[in-house]
């Protein structure tokens, strides 16, 4: 059963949403609107620095940007110091109103390790937990929750224990990525101990790491008694993966999951014209060259899909999209 967050209507009885993982890089406002169109239920932005956002730092604002249409919206911070989590905290939920603060205990990479942010903090929880209490008394009018790992290695795994902290100390749901820090992305994600922390909490939990298409979702949602799960990099080469786990949830036939290659066109046109509706002002271009690296994940199940993203790049305009879309799908129908 669905555990129940007062201040997170998307969980209860009945309720299992579909998180968008936060993804440096890629889930900015074009990509979450993408997947809004494809049935994820809950967005997060990725994540931003503490300090960039009290310096009034533009990018950093614009990661934390979002429209109406893709609420519920949380906005996701990270750092190594009470004080200023708290007043980033604050100022983040004053000019955005977000529906949720959300914390990142969970990001391996070494310029937030080297800060000890991100999931360097498993290593040191007192800290953890005085960054959770901080912004916890700053913005008692907003829900907070947190995303982390399961520890820093297989030697040290602390999710249970931190989780029930974050508990007590007010968090209202959160989401664990069931790999170690030393892990990176690398290996299979342990459900086992994500089943524990669901088990170990009232709050919901919500399990992140490997879940790919409406097989592996079912098999999760039965085994972990988790109150909803996160897709992080399934979803950057398949946006329709959220609408492939409602339907396998509704029991709907398989039939109607496939993705035509039509489908893939259109939805690497519809990313690039949310990306430079989003981004052309700023970038003061309306060049796709720049994006590829978000397009080429949509091309993977497309026929010669390695030679078609060798011509992408000879792309510099929506224009010339089309018609590489066209000239391919008749090449695809010959």
């Amino acid at each position: 059963m669905s555990k129940i967050a007062p201040r997170l209507p998307w969980f209860g009885p009945g309720k299992f949403p579909l998180y968008l993982a936060p993804m440096a890089r890629h889930t900015d406002v074009a990509f979450r609107q993408l997947c809004k169109e494809q049935g994820a239920d809950v967005m997060v932005t990725e994540f931003v620095q503490s300090e960039a956002l009290i310096r009034d730092n533009a990018k950093a604002w614009e990661m934390v940007d979002f429209t109406e249409s893709q609420r519920p919206m949380g906005v996701q911070i990270f750092g190594a110091t009470p004080a200023s989590m708290a007043k980033a905290a604050r100022l983040v939920c004053d000019r955005m109103r977000p529906d949720f603060l959300d914390l990142n205990f969970g990001c391996p990479a070494h310029k937030v390790i080297e800060q000890n942010a991100g999931s360097g903090l498993l290593r040191c929880t007192p800290l953890l937990y005085d960054l959770v209490k901080s912004v916890k008394d700053a913005i008692p009018d907003i829900p907070l929750t947190a995303k982390m790992r399961l520890g820093w290695d297989h030697s040290t795994i602390v999710a249970v224990e931190v989780a029930g902290r974050l508990e007590q100390l007010g968090v209202e749901a959160i989401a664990v990525h069931g790999r170690t820090k030393e892990q990176g992305y690398s290996g299979e994600a342990h459900w086992g101990w994500i089943a524990q922390v669901a088990a170990a909490v009232n709050i919901p939990v919500i399990g992140n790491g490997d879940v790919k298409d409406g097989a592996s979702a079912m098999r999760r949602r039965a085994e972990t008694g988790v109150s909803g799960l996160m897709i992080g990099r399934a979803a950057l080469g398949n946006p329709w993966v959220f609408a492939q786990i409602k339907a396998s949830m509704e029991g709907r036939e398989a039939e109607s999951l496939v993705v035509t290659s039509r489908q893939r066109w259109d939805c690497m046109l519809r990313l690039a014209e949310l990306t430079i509706e989003v981004h052309a002002t700023r970038l003061g271009s309306r060049d796709v060259r720049w994006m590829l690296d978000r397009l080429h994940p949509l091309t993977h199940g497309l026929p010669g899909g390695r030679k078609l993203r060798d011509r992408l790049r000879y792309c510099l305009t929506l224009d010339d999209l089309r018609h590489l879309r066209d000239a391919h799908l008749v090449e695809v129908a010959a």
